[in-house]
């Protein structure tokens, strides 16, 4: 079978179609990157391997989705059961086959960053900590980063914990896992962890592994950090057969443990790498291309790679400069209803970048007063909502008995007058299912009671999940609780939450094919691995508000990059080293190549956040920029 490979230019060619040894194709902002990872997995497809030997690692959930989509449509047939996904879900539908080896169960639950905060809160509290000296999110962030090195509690302890808070940290990471392990749950970056920590003690299912994927595929390789690239390199068979895609200059999530290595040194670890650069770009005019590569080729740590486009030479790049962060707001307002009078472009066409969540204050003041409709991105997921994280808390104690923080989450709601005393009784089990009458016995006559009613609601709908679908299962449960009834208070906050729960049974639905129990799970696994990029909305007409962290895999005919100031962008916690300066200076760089037609840069000589006045230079950024692109307006 052969796939029509015409639109693809010579070296998206020659990426697809060479098949075997390691790979690296580096590819620049808008040269068509997606185009040529589905058009190699269709070939590998087309040239008889079978599609389920294939693993392709990609960075969102939407992302994998499309993918599929778009290999199917190049084939004109299904996939079937090709591994194509998120490292995390990846690594989810290994430790549901695998994780029995280092004793959990495979009903594990995932917990979330709230999850992971309320048990952090349990070990403060239990380690005699004062919450308020330390923040359980300052704990949760520095555990993930030392997990994301794949360094153990006791190693953590004994090599790394220098500082009074890195002590606190060991303590607390210790226990933490100890609770994980208790509850029979894993939080996000268990889900890598625990899969090396089996492929690394296992040889024989490292073997097993490796025999079923003979081609791995892993997109925006520049942001790996240790685990992942340690998860790669154990997966990855004898004969090398691996095709990484990537750019270092868009690796912008050092923060969260990303290092730019893995990408920089591909060669050495994979020899006799064959590398491809894909530089032509589809996206951005002339001007916004040129800019680009001037401010990037200051930085040192890069696989140099010149872009270049055959669309035409564009807009100048407006340099603005306001008076204040409310001036910088009515300018952007005031640009987009310009544009849009002379123009047929609609509001999703635009897009307002920022360095920080604080900036966008501001800004909605600005949209509100202007009447300009606007959404912002990685704003409350829907899966934050509390009513919504409640009915999934029932859901998870039904799939996983022995998860103790989401029976602390609903053990009251509504109330049911189970104390403190009577919850710490109930977390002497290891799993509900042991509730019974005499375990009941030591405690005084109303805790028994209440206890009592909860076993009953328990077992009542248990024996409904066995019978029933998942989205059949979610309204029995808020009916049967009594949940439908303390929200539907009669105010019209109340009919919301309710609309939500409602909506979360649209999500369900698409899983009501399954068994009773086998939907339940897969439900559960499905919502666990959304993020914020996989939940932006962007249907409505309305300009997006958001982070420059939040930029990547997104194009807009239209970008306005707020906040071009020293100590704002660059951040003023990045100034100390080179490195840091570097990554802020790719993440400009992702910022600029997300324009299509027309890139605006502000900056304010005076502008008030975080409750004070600040007087910053114009961004060093700025000066990068070369002068044939740019016009200064004020």
């Amino acid at each position: 079978m052969k796939i029509k490979q015409d639109s693809l230019n010579p070296e998206q060619q020659k990426a697809v179609e060479t098949i075997d040894g390691p790979i690296l194709i580096l590819a620049g902002a808008g040269s068509g990157k997606t185009r040529v990872i589905t058009y190699r997995i269709a070939h590998l497809i087309a040239q008889g391997i079978k599609s389920e030997s294939i693993l392709a690692v990609t960075f969102t959930n939407k992302a994998a989705g499309e993918m599929k989509e778009r290999v199917e449509k190049l084939l004109g047939n299904p996939i079937g059961a090709m591994w194509i996904g998120t490292f995390h879900s990846i690594c989810v539908r290994i430790l549901r086959r695998e994780i029995h080896h280092i004793g959990y169960d495979r009903s594990f639950t995932i917990y979330d960053s709230s999850d992971q905060q309320d048990l952090i809160k349990e070990c403060l509290r239990e380690l005699g900590s004062d919450e308020k000296m330390f923040k359980p999110r300052a704990f949760a962030s520095r555990i993930s980063g030392i997990k994301n090195e794949f360094i153990s509690p006791i190693d953590f302890a004994q090599n790394y914990a220098n500082t009074f808070f890195d002590e606190k940290v060991a303590e607390v990471y210790a226990m933490y896992q100890k609770k994980l392990r208790a509850s029979n749950a894993l939080d996000f970056d268990d889900l890598i962890g625990k899969t090396i920590e089996i492929l690394q003690n296992f040889p024989e299912i490292r073997a097993k592994y490796q025999r079923v994927f003979h081609y791995i595929l892993v997109d925006e390789y520049q942001d790996t950090n240790r685990a992942q690239y340690l998860l790669v390199k154990l997966l990855v068979n004898e004969k090398n057969n691996i095709c990484v895609v990537g750019d270092p200059d868009q690796s912008i999530y050092n923060f969260r443990g990303a290092d730019i290595r893995n990408i920089l040194n591909f060669e050495k670890d994979y020899p006799d790498t064959k590398i491809f650069k894909l530089e032509e770009n589809y996206r951005s005019t002339q001007k916004i291309l040129l800019a680009a590569q001037k401010l990037i080729e200051n930085n040192r740590q890069r696989k140099s790679k010149d872009l270049w486009t055959k669309n035409n030479e564009g807009e100048a790049i407006g340099i603005f400069e306001a008076t204040n962060e409310r001036d910088e707001g009515i300018f952007v307002c005031d640009q987009i209803k310009n544009v849009r009078r002379k123009s047929d472009a609609s509001f999703n066409d635009f897009v307002v970048f920022y360095r920080t969540h604080a900036q966008s204050r501001a800004l909605e003041e600005a949209f509100l007063n202007s009447s300009v409709p606007y959404r912002i991105v990685g704003g409350t997921s829907f899966y934050e909502r509390m009513e919504v994280k409640d009915i999934i808390a029932y859901l998870r104690i039904i799939q996983n008995p022995s998860d103790f923080v989401s029976l602390s989450r609903i053990i009251n709601k509504p109330a049911r007058g189970i104390g403190e005393t009577a919850f710490a009784h109930l977390k002497k089990l290891t799993n509900l299912h042991d509730l019974t009458d005499d375990f009941l016995g030591p405690l005084d006559t109303r805790s028994k009671k209440s206890l009592g009613n909860f076993k009953n609601l328990y077992e009542r709908i248990c024996n409904v999940a066995a019978e029933t679908n998942v989205s059949e299962l979610i309204t029995a449960v808020a009916i049967m609780s009594g949940y439908k009834e303390m929200i539907l208070d009669g105010t019209k906050e109340g009919d919301g939450r309710w609309e939500n729960i409602r909506e979360l049974l649209s999500v369900a639905q698409r899983f009501d094919n399954l068994g009773p129990m086998e939907s339940l799970t897969a439900f559960l696994q499905d919502i666990a691995l959304i993020t914020n990029l996989d939940n932006a909305d962007f249907q409505k007409d309305a300009v997006s508000l958001l982070t420059l962290h939040s930029a990547k895999g997104l194009e807009f005919d239209y970008v306005f990059i707020v906040g071009m100031e020293e100590s704002i962008f660059p951040s003023g916690q990045a100034m100390n080293e080179d490195h840091e300066i570097e990554e802020e200076r790719r993440l400009c760089y992702v910022g600029i190549t997300r324009a299509r037609k027309k890139l605006f840069l502000l900056y304010a000589r005076t502008r008030l956040l975080y409750g004070g006045f600040q007087n910053n230079l114009p961004s060093r950024f700025l000066s990068e920029l070369p002068e044939d692109a740019v016009e200064h307006r004020k």
